[in-house]
């Protein structure tokens, strides 16, 4: 298990080095929101506690009877201290059986470490290549910045992990060399941004009523 927290800290000590390369520099050692006083500024504000209880078992996340993974995003929207500094995480708890659906992050690469496992992971490059991968509990992999990526898990319920995942599904971390990286899901955006579904159907080379139950799909 000690291994595996390692990892976690590399995977962490790996994203920052690359920070600057996504977010711009800033020019004072952190940031605070305006109007605050720098000065009063103490440890509780360097620190987030929004992911103890982001886990099964103890934790506050029932996956029984779920299908959809459930994330917990911790940007600089939650965690204001993230800001200038082009780091942020995204826990990830999956359901056995589940799918995180095809999506990218505009602004960042992705750095993907396994807690419960195993999941397949895989993105497609510029060039339409598939690269995929079986990845094992405390196995990385990294998926380079805006490119359409997804993952599987497709085993059932295992032990809860002493890193807060497990009880039920698989768990990783994304960490992301930005602070804000931003999220566009495929289905969401593809049939629920009101593209026409004439329009839609001409692309996929499908007819209108299949578009149309598609929607209907992922309005749920």
């Amino acid at each position: 298990m000690a291994k595996l927290c390692s990892l976690i800290a590399f995977a962490f000590t790996f994203v920052f080095s690359l920070a600057y390369a996504a977010d711009p520099d800033i020019l004072d050692d952190f940031l605070v929101p305006p109007g605050v006083d720098p000065n009063t500024i103490t440890r509780q504000y360097f620190t987030y506690t929004g992911l103890r209880q982001f886990k099964t078992g103890k934790g506050n996340v029932n996956l029984t009877g779920e299908t959809t993974v459930k994330i917990a995003r911790v940007t600089k929207k939650v965690f204001p201290a993230l800001e200038g500094l082009g780091v942020s995480v995204f826990k990830r708890l999956y359901p056995p059986l589940s799918v995180n659906p095809p999506h990218y992050h505009p602004r960042a690469a992705e750095l993907i470490v396994v807690l419960d496992g195993p999941m397949e992971v895989g993105f497609v490059d510029s060039t339409n290549k598939l690269f995929v991968q079986t990845l094992q509990q405390g196995d990385l992999f990294v998926v380079p910045k805006g490119l359409v990526h997804f993952e599987v898990y497709s085993q059932g319920a295992t032990p809860q992990d002493d890193c807060g995942g497990g009880g039920g599904g698989g768990a990783a971390l994304a960490v992301f060399g930005s602070s804000n990286p931003g999220i566009v899901s495929l289905p969401t955006s593809l049939f629920q941004s009101g593209i026409k579904t004439e329009v839609l159907a001409k692309a996929f080379k499908i007819d209108e009523e299949t578009v149309g139950k598609i929607m209907k799909a992922n309005s749920k």
